[in-house]
């Protein structure tokens, strides 16, 4: 019986990463040589192997996770694959993942995966999660699942996936719903299945032209950044506030925030990193849920604020309306 195609898909990152003389790592590896620290990958599979680009992660922009998408399109098209694995760098690993969740529209599994520790490490887990990886991605239960991340023997939904720890190897979580499987001895298990959005039609072409915006708020915080947004031409703002989605006065009172509302969409994400914004709970405030809501800021529903500049850019670089913006926001939110 014929072992699955998978594909392999290199960009980079601390799991591409060789040791220098100094004891720093720099991304060097191709997949052929990730591949190659990993022979016991073509027990479970038949694996092809692309590298799409050497980058640390701090690096990898929207045009590039666009470019990547069309780039797999063609991988599994061409090489007929069963499934494919991208391994990149955990700094952007979660952008890269939704990104590829909002626009992959083929049921083939696409399966993101990095290291936190090089392979001059003791203990280097690029070739453990690069296995488990390529296990999700062959396996029929992540068929139809849109993007999936996999790190430390767990399964992650792309679009609740995020970086919870800085340096250790279970650096990614789902705070809002956990993860949605996991691997036992080596065999993917997926108990839940997170029902997917519709892909972003239309879908911007890359280079993603829109510049968004990301402002976090905090206490004292005065808006005096807002004016910054303004003068920057930016075609979009997302605002990471206070827990239930609140703004200090000074920063919904300010002017500046009054202009933004009027010419391009802002959207309200909760710094808290799960969970949703409130939508009816509080008022009778400047920046309580119902005031702004009242004078047009977009809720981000599920959605941390990283992934919702990842989605108003793709939405703006395409052109989209303000209530069409507002209409593809409230596909991830409880609330209708």
């Amino acid at each position: 019986m014929s072992l699955p195609r998978i594909g392999i898909a290199a960009c980079g990152g601390t799991i591409a990463a060789t040791a220098s003389g100094d004891g720093t790592a720099t991304p060097r590896l191709g997949a052929a040589d990730l591949l190659d620290a990993a022979p016991w990958l073509r027990d479970i599979a038949d694996p092809q192997a692309r590298t799409v680009m050497t980058k640390a992660s701090p690096d990898i922009t929207l045009d590039d996770a666009l470019r990547l998408h069309d780039e797999l399109v063609a991988f599994v098209r061409d090489g007929r694959l069963d499934g494919v694995v991208v391994t990149s760098g955990t700094d952007t690993l979660e952008e890269v993942a939704f990104t590829l969740d909002l626009l992959w529209e083929a049921d083939v599994p696409v399966v993101v995966t990095g290291a936190i520790r090089n392979a001059s490490k003791p203990g280097a887990d690029g070739p453990a999660n690069l296995t488990a990886a390529v296990a999700t991605a062959a396996s029929p239960g992540a068929r139809g699942l849109g993007a999936l991340l996999v790190m430390n023997d767990q399964i992650h939904a792309a679009r609740y996936a995020r970086k919870g720890n800085s340096g250790n190897v279970a650096a990614f979580v789902s705070p809002t719903i956990g993860p949605v499987g996991y691997l036992a001895e080596g065999v993917p298990v997926i108990p839940m299945r997170v029902t997917r959005t519709p892909v972003l039609d239309p879908r911007p072409a890359a280079p993603a032209g829109a510049r968004v915006a990301l402002l976090t708020t905090s206490m004292g915080d005065d808006g005096a950044l807002l004016p910054a947004v303004v003068a920057g031409g930016f075609a979009g703002l997302v605002v990471a506030g206070f827990g239930g989605g609140h703004l200090p006065a000074a920063v919904a009172e300010h002017p500046a925030f009054a202009e933004l509302l009027d010419t391009v969409p802002v959207v309200l994400a909760s710094r808290a990193g799960a969970g949703e914004p409130l939508r009816a709970t509080y008022s009778g405030f400047a920046g309580s849920e119902t005031e702004l809501a009242r004078r047009g800021v977009i809720s981000a529903g599920c959605l941390d604020a990283p992934k919702a500049k990842v989605l108003l850019s793709l939405l703006t670089s395409a052109g989209e309306p303000v209530e069409r913006v507002r209409a593809a926001f409230r596909r991830f939110s409880a609330l209708p």
